[in-house]
């Protein structure tokens, strides 16, 4: 038999186990907060710019740019995002800065990107030290601007702007407000979860429609039970009368 659950038995097993809906919550964002704070490291990010475009003069004449050398230009911006990030231009920026990161590492700290038909493209590093992530961004364009016409025999880059390093600095990750927002969105799920869970592993039967349920027996008769405090405030005393009768009254 296919059994249903209606959604006043849910409200009763969430108005139930509450306290531990609550706990599981309050418990996951706190260690969220936690983690976020004090555990993970912050990293910052800087930004700079470059800008794919025939520069420059050719037998003496200004070059006419029309829209197939645009169009070629856009299309040349998916070849360079993937040089940029190769090991001969991270190689010398690793050498030119001293850094102790393998090109690998250096790479996962690398994101170049661009808006589509467009001839900007945008260089992205992050890295623990804002300072450090500036020099990086700057260097690596400096150098992918200066191998370009060796490596492509073509010379239509420019840095449009530079990375900078503000003077007050805010980290990009970890992001606390969104772990927490997570953490507590989690907490709520995993908190109901097991509230739901404890309920179908109880199997203790404390109503008759739980035998009714749980033993498929027919209820045919409750016997209530009573305290001792019960008994004493339902007791009767025995008043003699005047004409030797008696009198009973509850006390």
């Amino acid at each position: 038999m296919e059994e249903t659950i209606s959604l006043k038995e849910i409200f009763s097993v969430v108005r139930k186990r509450m306290m531990l809906i609550i706990l599981c919550t309050i418990g996951a964002a706190l260690i969220a907060a936690i983690v976020s704070f004090f555990m993970l490291t912050p990293v910052y990010e800087s930004n700079t710019q470059f800008i794919v475009n025939q520069s420059g003069q050719e037998n003496g004449e200004e070059l006419q740019i029309d829209s197939n050398q645009i169009r070629t230009n856009v299309e040349l911006i998916n070849t360079y995002n993937v040089i940029i990030k190769s090991n001969a231009i991270l190689s010398e920026v690793i050498d030119e800065l001293g850094l102790n990161y393998s090109t690998d590492t250096l790479t996962d700290k690398v994101q170049v990107s661009s808006e589509q038909d467009s001839q900007v493209v945008n260089v992205t590093v992050k890295d623990p030290d804002p300072a450090m992530a500036t020099a990086i961004a700057n260097t690596t364009v400096h150098i992918f601007q200066n191998q370009i016409p060796e490596i492509m025999n073509v010379d239509n880059v420019s840095i449009l702007s530079e990375a900078e390093t503000e003077a007050d600095p805010m980290p990009v990750e970890p992001k606390p407000t969104l772990n927490i927002a997570i953490a507590l969105a989690l907490g709520l799920m995993v908190g109901v979860g097991i509230a739901f869970l404890l309920e179908y592993l109880d199997t203790t039967i404390r109503t008759e429609k739980d035998v009714e349920e749980k033993l498929g027996a027919t209820v045919i008769g409750v016997i209530s039970s009573m305290e001792a405090e019960d008994m004493k405030q339902d007791r009767t005393v025995a008043v003699p009368t005047r004409k030797g009768g008696k009198t009973y009254v509850q006390s």
